[in-house]
């Protein structure tokens, strides 16, 4: 029996034209099951169930057919980007530098590439989007302003942190903080302005695709740059340094505009995307395999923590593992999630949301566990640019896990799916407010008095603008302790209130008695602790 057939024959019955129409996918004959669709309603047009059906295929035959990559677009501008990367590699023109305040001493830090990586990708990416929808280049343009008036300004003012290592730390800082800043930009173009939590949470899940993406074409690009030095090597040839960064560099450049090409279609906004085949299904497929398997890790990690509790307190290194895996779980339970109810089966969509619960829930659990102990580290030993930025970040996501419990505690378990796409698309917000103050606030929350600083004999300017405070000084023929602060000598009476201020020998840096002399004494430490002896 015929498509046309069939289809006139069940009539109203849309249970079972589903049903043909799922037997037709499956047997590849969608175009005939359409043409038949087709038929059918051009001899009834006021027939409802034939014109849904019509209007349904119609727009998802439009919808594949609309996605054809603009080479035209993709092509000039990742040449454009990779030419800008390749050209901002010369680190022997473009590094940030660390300039001493008072006697201009000159130390390279970081190449200024780093920086800029996220802000001229975003700008070169929003050309694209703006250029193939052919709508949005006010906001495009608003948009690349503003990350790149952010960018400047983090150039401008990166040595008003002060010391030379709080300047390092705010620029290590800035280069994960930017390309934050430039997604946000992309994410504020591409959204519309009454804006649902299902668009946000379509952008985001979008923006996990093109990260993928980027991922698989960096890889080919690598194996691609080993194999082409390696054949030179084997024939004795050196390819010179700007070659080299033209492969390196420039080749990392063109993957950013490939790679949103590839994945996201300018002319539908980010809810009416393509999420059910591709790589967009396996990216969900492989997180939702996933997230058993974390769930199980998790579990087990958490019976090893009674027995080795100290570790994050005492641990640097540990400490940044727990907060990774934070932002880890956060992006597997955005990944996993779906972004409509009906594309899951009822029974293997209840079974993702208590497995979203429980990792959520066990993630919260050891978030809150981290966060204890970066305020331990940071009571005992003192406030960094580093560690105020992770005591935000964590209170950003162990705030986002608190929301989605609690939105999936309190709604229907049929809405469960609008409480998730909430909870990130209140987080997203929070993201890029919580990116915003770190970019802006540090560098004023710890600079230095520039000219208290130049009143400093040059010996202590040096310590002053190496060590990140508190600076305990003493010299070499004298027993006694003094803090600076405020420009004045504190003298620590004992040892006993060195160790209660939480103060530890490494920071005591050693300098001439005659330059701690020359500074004006302050109150003692304690305040009743009398006269202080000179060094």
């Amino acid at each position: 029996m015929s498509y046309l057939t069939t289809i006139r024959t069940l009539g109203d019955d849309a249970e079972q034209l589903e049903m043909t129409y799922q037997t037709a996918l499956k047997a590849g004959e969608a175009a005939a099951f359409k043409e038949a669709i087709d038929a059918t309603y051009a001899a009834a047009p006021n027939h409802l169930l034939y014109a849904a059906w019509h209007h349904r295929l119609t727009y998802a035959a439009a919808k594949v057919r609309g996605f054809a990559i603009a080479w035209g677009w993709a092509i000039p501008l990742a040449l454009l980007n990779a030419l800008l990367f390749w050209w901002l590699s010369d680190d022997a023109h473009f590094m940030v530098k660390l300039v001493h305040p008072t006697t201009g001493d000159v130390t390279t830090f970081l190449p200024t590439l780093l920086l800029l990586i996220a802000p001229i990708a975003a700008a070169c990416m929003l050309i694209y989007l703006a250029a193939v929808s052919g709508k949005g280049w006010g906001r495009s343009a608003l948009a690349i302003g503003g990350v790149a008036i952010a960018s400047f300004y983090v150039l401008w003012v990166y040595p008003q942190t002060g010391s030379r290592p709080f300047q390092e730390q705010y620029l290590g800082l800035m280069a994960m903080h930017l390309p934050l800043l430039a997604w946000a930009g992309v994410g504020l173009t591409l959204l519309p302005g009454r804006r649902r939590p299902a668009d946000t949470f379509a952008f985001l899940i979008k923006s996990l695709e093109v990260l993928v993406m980027a991922g698989l074409f960096m890889a080919a690009g690598v194996l691609f740059i080993m194999v082409t030095f390696g054949l030179f090597s084997a024939l004795d040839v050196t390819l010179s340094t700007l070659v080299q960064r033209l492969f390196i560099a420039g080749g990392g450049g063109l993957v950013p505009v490939l790679a949103l090409a590839v994945i996201y279609n300018p002319t539908l906004p980010p809810a009416a995307q393509s999420f059910d085949e591709g790589l967009s299904k396996l990216v969900a497929l492989l997180l939702r395999v996933l997230l058993p398997l974390t769930l199980l890790v998790l579990l087990i990690y958490i019976g090893f923590i009674p027995f080795n509790f100290r570790q994050p307190f005492e641990n640097r290194d540990v400490l940044i593992i727990y907060n990774g895996m934070l932002f880890a779980v956060i992006a597997l339970l955005l990944g996993a999630t779906p972004l409509a109810a009906d594309d899951l089966a009822p029974a293997v969509a209840r079974w993702l949301r208590r497995g979203i619960i429980a990792l959520a829930a066990l993630a919260l659990l050891v978030g809150v566990y981290a966060f204890a102990a970066i305020l331990y580290r940071t009571a005992i030993d003192k406030l960094t640019p580093n560690r105020l930025a992770f005591i935000g970040w964590n209170v950003v996501n162990i705030g986002l896990l608190i929301l989605l419990l609690a939105l999936q505690a309190r709604g229907q378990a049929a809405a469960w799916l609008q409480g998730v796409q909430r909870a990130f698309s209140i987080g997203a917000v929070t993201y890029t407010l919580w990116a915003v103050a770190v970019i802006l606030l540090l560098p004023w929350l710890f600079g230095m008095d520039q000219g208290r600083m130049e009143a400093l004999p040059p010996a202590v300017q040096r310590i002053v603008y190496e060590q990140t405070p508190p600076i305990l000084l003493k010299c070499a023929s004298s027993p006694h302790i003094y803090q600076l602060d405020g420009g004045e000598k504190r003298w620590i009476q004992d040892i006993p209130t060195f160790q209660a201020r939480g103060f530890v020998w490494r920071d005591v840096r050693i300098l001439s008695c005659d330059a701690l002399r020359s500074l004006p004494d302050g109150p003692p430490i304690p305040a009743d602790a009398g006269p202080p002896p000179q060094p």
